[in-house]
């Protein structure tokens, strides 16, 4: 299967080199390229990727604005994985808030920006637990009002505890071996927790449950 990719950068050699490095693989098609967030915005709307390389310092319109209009309009289902050479938490954590499915440094290695990329297009998220958790914990707000999103009495309360252990960071492995079950059906039910939800993925999972106070903060 090949994974459509568009390329989000205002540096002209960085699109080049991330094109050169994306087109010596199997299973990647370059569909489109921009040179900033607006120019991200129209390509994504008519190329219809499947990820998205965006840049978060771009003129006319940044990476994380960009991928604010695209995802909260739900005008793509692109995956979005942000660039950047700032190693800052604050940028992780925005990228998270507007709807990107993980964070790279741009000096990452080949071999690691390809498998993000296939990562992020299998639908699953790029972060570890681990910094995800950390990083939610430190710069979430609670939701404006307080009040309980009506989505989560959808939720059995075994669901909120899994929903729980997702964002303390759990595997779906460790949560598998704590309650002596399959990790397929574990899968399963995060699946489910996701969807009802309506949230893109488990890093998601971690900023909503951390918003609405679903987990103390350590």
């Amino acid at each position: 299967m090949t994974t459509r990719v568009l390329i989000a950068d205002d540096q002209a050699l960085v699109r080049d080199g991330f094109r050169m490095i994306l087109e010596a693989e199997d299973g990647f098609e370059i569909v489109g390229e921009a040179a900033d967030g607006l120019e991200a915005v129209l390509a994504a709307r008519e190329t219809n990727p499947d990820v998205i390389l965006m840049d978060v310092r771009m003129p006319k319109v940044d990476g994380l604005e960009a991928t604010r209009k695209l995802l909260e309009r739900s005008e793509t289902g692109a995956r979005i994985l942000i660039l950047t050479t700032f190693d800052l938490d604050e940028y992780v954590y925005e990228a998270l808030r507007a709807g990107a499915s993980g964070f790279l440094l741009k000096d990452t290695p080949p071999e690691e920006l390809v498998e993000a990329i296939r990562t992020v297009a299998a639908g699953d998220a790029l972060l570890s637990p681990d910094v995800t958790c950390r990083v939610v914990s430190d710069f979430t707000r609670p939701a404006g009002g307080g009040e309980r999103p009506p989505e989560l009495d959808e939720l059995t309360p075994d669901e909120l505890e899994l929903l729980g252990r997702v964002a303390r960071g759990l595997s779906n492995a460790e949560i598998a071996e704590e309650n002596e079950v399959s990790v397929e059906l574990v899968d399963a039910d995060v699946v489910r927790v996701l969807a009802t939800l309506r949230l893109r993925d488990r890093v998601h999972a971690v900023v909503f449950a951390y918003e609405h106070g679903l987990v103390e903060r350590p």
